[in-house]
C-alpha cells in the first residue's frame, strides 16, 4: 500500500492538470517548428530524443536525483537550486524552470503541511525534494519527471506544427526506451557531470525571445 500512496502522489504532481502552468511553455520548440527543424512526427521525435539525452531531460533527472537525496537538507537545495537557475542558455528557459518550480512549490502545499523549502526552487529540484520529503523511490520519480517533462513537449508541438493526436502519441511511445535510459544513466551521476551539446535546442530557446509571433512563453 506504500508504494501505491506512492504512486498515487506522483500521478498528482506529474499530471498534466497539476497546475504548474506548463502549457505555456514550449522549451524552444516554437521557434524551431517556424524555421523548419521540427516539421513532422520523426523531426519531433528526433529533436526530443536529444533534448532528453543530451541536454536539459538529462539534467533536470540529475538536479533531481540530487534534491531528493537533500530533500530536508535546506542549504544544500538552496545550491542545488542555485545551480539549476545558472545551468539554463537563457532569461526564457530560467524563467520556465522557475515559474514552474514556484507554481508547483505553492500547488503541493496540501501534501507538504507545514514543511518549508527555500524560494524560488527550480522545477526538477522542488519535484525531488518534495519526492524525498514523502519517501517516494529517486528512480520512479526521475521517470515520471522525465515522462511529463516529454509528454508537456509533445503537446506543444501537437498544437505549434499542427500534429494529430494520433502522431502525438505515437511519439511519446517511440521515446519510452530513451526516457528509462536517462533515467537509469543519471542514477550515479554528480552535479559537475550535468552539461549538454544540444546547441541547436539552445539557440532555439534564445531565438524565441525575440520571435516575432509567439504563442508560448520559451
Amino acid at each position: 500500500m506504500t508504494d501505491a500512496a506512492h504512486l498515487l502522489r506522483l500521478l498528482a504532481w506529474l499530471s498534466p492538470a497539476f497546475p504548474t502552468g506548463g502549457y505555456a511553455y514550449s522549451h524552444g520548440l516554437e521557434w524551431a517548428v517556424q524555421v523548419g527543424d521540427v516539421r513532422d512526427g520523426d523531426t519531433l521525435r528526433d529533436w526530443l530524443h536529444d533534448v532528453l539525452a543530451h541536454g536539459s531531460g538529462r539534467n533536470d533527472a540529475i538536479l533531481l536525483r540530487h534534491a531528493h537525496c537533500a530533500c530536508d537538507d535546506k542549504d544544500t537545495l538552496a545550491k542545488i537550486a542555485a545551480l539549476a537557475s545558472a545551468a539554463v542558455p537563457g532569461r526564457e528557459r530560467r524563467n520556465e524552470t522557475r515559474a514552474q518550480g514556484a507554481a508547483f512549490m505553492l500547488a503541493s502545499a496540501p501534501w507538504r503541511g507545514g514543511l518549508s523549502r527555500p524560494d524560488d526552487l527550480p522545477y526538477p529540484v522542488a519535484v525531488g525534494a518534495l519526492a524525498g520529503t514523502h519517501g517516494v523511490a529517486e528512480d520512479d520519480a526521475a521517470i515520471a519527471y522525465l515522462h511529463g517533462f516529454t509528454s508537456n513537449l509533445i503537446s506543444a508541438a501537437v498544437r505549434l506544427v499542427p500534429l494529430g493526436q494520433s502522431v502525438g502519441l505515437t511519439v511519446l511511445a517511440a521515446l519510452e526506451p530513451t526516457i528509462l535510459r536517462v533515467a537509469n544513466g543519471t542514477r550515479t551521476a554528480a552535479l559537475d557531470d550535468i552539461g549538454g551539446c544540444v546547441f541547436r535546442a539552445d539557440i532555439a530557446s534564445l531565438r524565441h525571445e525575440t520571435q516575432y509571433t509567439r504563442l508560448f512563453r520559451s
